[in-house]
């Protein structure tokens, strides 16, 4: 059987330093294999890889130019609403731009977006539909067939 899984994601940042001490200071923690072009910050379940903009869009054959919103959004799940709120002041603190202050969404949640040095876009969200394992992973129940309609 295969499994679905994210093990590591890579952002391509303009200056490495900054980007490794940015994420430093959130609570990612450094590991070995990281050196002057790459660093990989161990996020407890997954991996945060931090990689030049330019390296990165090399190796993976694309323009490295853009900016802006890209479709993506990387997300840092809490287990209560003071809980995001003191999160996204950590992010402030490190030197995030505060995008969207923390509400209570449409989905009956409450959650705020911050962009990191190089305009990665954070959600940080408290998800009353699903809960959190002591380390902070969701805990996600399997959906059986027929469950949606």
């Amino acid at each position: 059987m295969t499994f679905a899984n994210i093990s590591m994601v890579t952002l391509g940042v303009a200056d490495l330093a900054a980007a490794t001490a940015f994420y430093q200071k959130l609570g990612w923690k450094l590991s070995k294999g990281s050196s002057e072009n790459v660093t990989f910050l161990d996020g407890g379940h997954i991996v945060l890889g931090l990689y030049g903009r330019e390296a990165l869009a090399k190796d993976a054959g694309v323009a490295a130019a853009g900016k802006g919103f890209t479709g993506v959004a990387l997300a840092f799940n809490q287990p209560s609403e003071e809980a995001v709120d003191a999160r996204l002041a950590e992010a402030k603190a490190a030197g995030a731009d505060i995008v969207k202050p923390a509400e209570k969404v449409f989905w009956g949640g409450y959650s705020g977006y911050f962009a990191d040095l190089d305009g990665h876009l954070w959600e940080v969200a408290r998800n009353p539909f699903v809960g959190l394992d002591d380390k902070g992973r969701m805990m996600m129940e399997p959906l059986e067939a027929g469950d949606i309609s």
